[in-house]
């Protein structure tokens, strides 16, 4: 056994735990001391119950102990970004003009599944007020850093998740994925995240961002992912448009490798700049498909940059929440937000309405193009992390403007994953985007695994930081 836990994934966990050669209490523990040491440098967390993790960590140990474990993830810490209700804690989404007074007695689906698996809930994670950006800093919660390099972003809107998980405080993550927020801090922090088909994970209350947002799993290993997303993955009556509940371990077929699988790649979707070195590294991880026997061809879907597609969505949906701020309390919030909201309201009805014509042509193109293509490789990102405390890399704004390979499959409502697939020469993580067609979550998720066989992953040097 490894003398630090915090370094063990959730299997790992999860197989020490069964073989009694470890405690849920030992390892929640670990995961706290970590938190205490790294959480003043990274600011990932915004809020830590220690006593409650521990006394559910006790109960855990109990039920090991009597060999009953409550579900598939008792014992294991689990961290919650703070834009999902949880009982018993205030989710002020990054903002200060929400009262924390709450009160807070419902979980949202996927935190209610958590705890029905018998997960250790540490605390809430960081994130942009109201997720709006790809980065993680807040009027509310400053500035989050990135464990690979603390003066870097690690991205966002679940920076927080991501940094946590990448830095030992705690081996899974829950986050959410608007435009690329679980693959956008993944790709940055050297992890995997799934993006699953919309639907497949119920959410409650709805995001304002609509049918755009999706909830999954950040983990530092495929097959960690697949085990959480099956926990959320399990029904729940209050999201009328989650898909039907199909019974799936993801597990099942996860080594099955991708010889024969048909992938498309591109390296830059046919309008996108991207940095000649994140180029190389994902040209070269695609690579190992083809040694993997995968059949790999250059091609592009043949879509045209939907920016604007996407943004007559998303600039509404901020609007939509904004608007239900009260006028006084606006001054608090982030200013750059503002603008988008303000933009929002701009968007006219006929507006709406032919971006939404035009995301049902994009949904279409891209059914048609996995007829041929099983699966679609790119870039996760064209850009290494940047300076925190930035929205976007130098000469650009907003955070759409360096995000091309995430926010389209939004749209699209597909399942697509980043995983690491190498670092730059400053010592930076990047990510190989893997996307399928609708309801193929299975495949992604194979794919990644054979990925992740061939190339295992790299961990961030934290012995400055823990010195």
């Amino acid at each position: 056994m490894p003398s630090d836990l915090c370094s063990l994934t959730a299997t790992e966990l999860l197989a020490l735990y069964r073989s009694k050669d470890l405690s849920p209490v030992a390892a929640t523990r670990a995961v706290l001391e970590r938190i205490e040491r790294l959480n003043p440098v990274l600011n990932a967390f915004c809020l830590v119950d220690a006593q409650a993790a521990l006394a559910l960590a006790h109960e855990s140990e109990a039920r090991w102990t009597k060999g009953t474990p409550m579900g598939a993830l008792d014992g294991v810490p689990v961290s919650i970004k703070d834009v999902f209700l949880t009982r018993g804690w205030p989710t002020l989404r990054g903002s200060k003009t929400i009262d924390r007074k709450g009160p807070w007695l419902e979980d949202a689906p996927a935190v209610a599944r958590l705890r029905e698996a018998g997960a250790v809930l540490i605390g809430k994670t960081t994130t942009p007020e109201f997720a709006w950006k790809g980065v993680t800093d807040s009027p509310l919660t400053g500035i989050t850093r990135n464990p690979w390099d603390p003066g870097k972003t690690p991205g966002g809107s679940s920076g927080g998740a991501a940094a946590a998980v990448a830095s030992g405080m705690g081996p899974l993550a829950l986050g959410t994925d608007g435009g690329g927020s679980i693959r956008i801090p993944c790709a940055f922090t050297g992890l995997f995240g799934i993006k699953p088909t919309f639907g497949r994970v119920p959410a409650w209350p709805p995001s304002p961002m609509g049918t755009l947002a999706h909830v999954g799993p950040i983990a530092r290993c495929v097959t960690d992912a697949a085990l959480m997303l099956g926990v959320l993955a399990q029904p729940d009556a209050r999201d009328w448009l989650a898909l039907p509940h199909e019974k799936r371990d993801y597990h099942e077929g996860l080594e099955d490798g991708v010889r024969g699988v048909r992938i498309a790649y591109s390296a830059d979707l046919g309008y996108a700049k991207v940095d000649r070195e994140v180029a190389a590294l994902v040209k070269d991880a695609v690579r190992r498909f083809e040694d993997l026997g995968a059949k790999v061809e250059e091609r592009d879907p043949g879509f045209e940059d939907p920016q604007e597609v996407f943004t007559r969505h998303w600039f509404p949906g901020a609007a939509a929440f904004v608007r239900g701020v009260p006028a006084a309390k606006r001054r608090l919030m982030d200013k750059g937000l503002l603008e988008i909201a303000t933009k929002g309201e701009r968007v006219s009805t006929a507006e709406y309405f032919d971006a939404m014509q035009k995301r049902y042509a994009l949904g279409e193109l891209v059914s048609r193009f996995h007829e041929k293509y099983d699966l679609l490789a790119t870039p996760t990102l064209p850009v290494a992390a940047f300076e925190a405390g930035r929205d976007a890399p130098k000469g650009t704004k907003r955070w759409t403007n360096w995000t091309p390979f995430s926010f389209p499959f939004n749209l699209t409502q597909q399942p697509a994953a980043s995983i690491p697939c190498g670092l730059t020469t400053a010592g930076l993580p990047v990510g190989l985007h893997i996307v399928g067609p609708k309801y193929a979550d299975a495949l992604v998720l194979r794919a990644a695994r054979a990925f992740e066989s061939a190339h295992p992953l790299a961990i961030p040097d934290l012995s400055k930081m823990l010195a």
